[in-house]
């Protein structure tokens, strides 16, 4: 409170004093001192009732006039308050880290309990180190946090050896007992690989090698020679024809009938889709794009549309689709979506979509049946931009005018910043 406040609130007055409210009536005969000192003036005395209209208003006007009630000091109060409220949930925003990080300090990295739910199968990768293992089954739901998985690795007294293939595990285990299924030969799956949607071709081979007895050089070897497969006329390549699902082989299954087998696949996902022989390659490009730049399944049919967008002259007059994921395709990044300045300059790289107009060359992954269907049957809109802002969710923004995306590419920015591990 300050100075001014305090000296207002201090000059209040009762506001019934000297009205007589509750005196004793007056009485028209002095009373007798009770002393022999002489006495002092005489007051004077005042007839009739004592609480009478009449003596009220002399009373009144005997009184010294009040000082008007000041209402400053009410405000003031009020804004000290304020002010303090502000300060509290102020201090309380920045404890909240703090607080949250003493909490997860003292109770440990978040954790499921029991050894699961539904089956779920698991594709371990050669090279594959504890952490992509840790992220592999968070990304699946199989232990519910990064750390609970990892900080019980890194307590283990010997190093864990994991086997690549497929391993048959359950959703929403404890920590402990994943790692204990991954560390049990029964768990492997022989002759079984786990092909996710949106994988590269060269990425195909390798699990087709981890999860059979069929060696890598082999299926290069089958996957080099495109003849006996079926494929369109205008591919160079497996790439695109290569269904994602999961897949159980016969012991002894050659490497090409392995490959043969998902090509299949593919071409059974696109006769059911409605998709005639002669408009199998079209529709694997474009859903081999979306595959690669869509994340939450109803953003596949937006997505879908911006491409088609940008495929219009009347919307879009350069025909440049710049997707980042054709250009990381190009350099050889299966695995990314990023790109930098160089290399989206790069007139070099026949991926590039940010130098060469249309549909870029050849597919870029391997798409599953969502990706088909929106390729076959993009939204309505007038979109023409889109961008992932979150990289963990797949939340994405899409936008008609440049303006828009700005603010949608400046959103994603600062979200990378708080990301690093993404790079």
């Amino acid at each position: 409170m300050t100075e001014e406040s305090a000296s207002a609130w201090g000059s209040e007055h009762n506001p019934f004093a000297g009205l007589g409210f509750g005196t004793p009536p007056e009485t028209t005969e002095p009373a007798t001192p009770v002393s022999s000192a002489p006495a002092g003036p005489a007051a004077p005395v005042r007839t009739g009732r004592p609480n009478s209209r009449a003596n009220r208003r002399a009373q009144l006007m005997d009184q010294p006039p009040r000082a008007p009630k000041s209402r400053r000091g009410g405000w003031g109060c009020l804004i000290v308050v304020l002010v303090l409220l502000g300060l509290m949930a102020a201090a309380a925003f920045a404890l909240q880290g703090p607080i949250t990080q003493l909490i997860a300090a003292t109770q440990g990295p978040e954790d499921y309990e029991g050894s699961g739910g539904d089956e779920v199968l698991v594709m371990i990768h050669d090279g594959e180190t504890g952490s992509d293992i840790a992220n592999t089954l968070v990304a699946q739901d199989v232990v519910k946090s990064y750390d609970a998985f990892y900080s019980l690795l890194l307590a283990q007294a010997e190093d864990p050896v994991f086997q690549p293939g497929a391993y048959l595990l359950a959703s929403q285990m404890s920590a402990a007992a994943a790692l204990e299924a991954l560390q049990d030969p029964e768990t492997r799956q022989e002759l079984t690989v786990v092909i996710p949607e949106g994988t590269a071709a060269v990425d195909v081979l390798a699990s087709l090698a981890e999860g059979t007895d069929i060696p890598l050089a082999d299926l290069q070897a089958a996957a080099a020679d495109l003849s006996g497969y079926g494929l369109p006329a205008e591919a160079t390549s497996l790439e695109g024809f290569l269904f994602p699902a999961t897949y159980t082989f016969q012991p002894a299954t050659s490497a090409h009938d392995a490959i043969k087998t998902l090509v299949d696949r593919q071409f059974q996902a696109l006769d059911e889709a409605g998709v005639a022989p002669e408009d199998r390659w079209k529709t694997i490009v474009m859903a081999s794009l979306i595959q690669r730049e869509a994340g939450l399944r109803d953003d596949y049919y937006k997505v879908s549309r911006v491409f088609y967008n940008r495929l219009d002259p009347a919307q879009w007059d350069t025909g440049l689709l710049q997707s980042d994921a054709t250009v990381a395709y190009g350099t050889g990044n299966t695995h990314l979506v990023t790109t930098t300045d160089d290399e989206r300059e790069d007139a070099g790289n026949v991926y590039n979509t940010y130098v060469h107009p249309g549909l870029p060359v050849g597919p870029i992954s391997n798409p599953g049946d969502l990706a088909i269907d929106a390729a076959l049957h993009p939204a309505d809109g007038s979109w023409l931009y889109f961008v992932t802002w979150n990289l963990d969710t797949g939340e994405t923004i899409f936008s008609t005018t440049s303006e828009e995306h700005e603010a949608g590419v400046d959103k994603w920015n600062d979200w990378m910043l708080e990301h690093p591990e993404y790079g």
